[in-house]
């Protein structure tokens, strides 16, 4: 008989090719199985990514317009602030040179009846040319046609050499700051004499028809 050794179990052969087979199956199995997940971690990072940049531009171009919309706005406010201040400036010089019109007014009158002489004259010059480069100017003529927008007739009349309504006589003159009247030039009138006109057609139409006025 044959002595078996207590506490050793026999155990059935196992070749030896067939672990390392199996050890290369567990191996090949191992990457095919990372290589399929890797690239799902792959998908997901770049649709986050993607996701905010998105964002990120989106928030940007809010900024973006923002900023545009605030810089108009700025530009606007600039502009109505150069445009009151120019507006205010304007009124201010109109409103002190109003008031020195009633000197410069005597000044007119004493030049008129040569009695600007002496010092009075030198400062009478000075004021006229400080005024003028505020910016005031004269104006109104004798014999100009009247126009009501910057004319105020106080006296009207009628006279056989004028062909339209025209000033004869200037009483004041105007005074205008650029295009702004401060005070229209106040004259007297003359409209053309009833019936003048035709006779000096009719006498015109008799002239042609004769062939003219005669020779003497």
């Amino acid at each position: 008989m044959t002595e078996e050794t207590p506490g050793f179990e026999e155990k059935p052969d196992v070749p030896s090719g067939a672990a390392a087979d199996d050890a290369a199956e567990a191996a090949e199995a191992s990457p095919a199985e990372e290589s399929t997940a890797a690239p799902a971690g792959d998908a997901n990072q770049t649709a986050g990514l993607t996701a905010q940049l998105d964002q990120t531009r989106t928030a940007l171009s809010e900024r973006t317009a923002d900023l545009q919309r605030l810089q108009a706005e700025y530009q606007n406010y600039r502009r109505r602030v150069e445009r009151d201040r120019v507006a205010v400036k304007e009124v201010a010089v109109a409103n002190l040179l109003t008031e020195l019109l009633p000197v410069l007014d005597d000044i007119g009158r004493a030049r008129e009846h040569g009695e600007l002489v002496g010092g009075f004259k030198s400062v009478a010059e000075s004021l006229e040319t400080t005024v003028a480069k505020m910016g005031l100017q004269q104006f109104g003529k004798e014999g100009e046609p009247f126009d009501p927008t910057v004319h105020e007739a106080l006296m009207h009349s009628y006279a056989p050499d004028v062909t339209e309504t025209t000033c004869v006589a200037i009483l004041q003159p105007g005074y205008r700051i650029g295009e702004r009247t401060i005070r229209p030039a106040r004259v007297a009138v003359a409209e053309p004499q009833p019936g003048a006109a035709p006779a000096a057609k009719e006498e015109k139409s008799a002239d042609e028809e004769n062939g003219g006025p005669e020779e003497g």
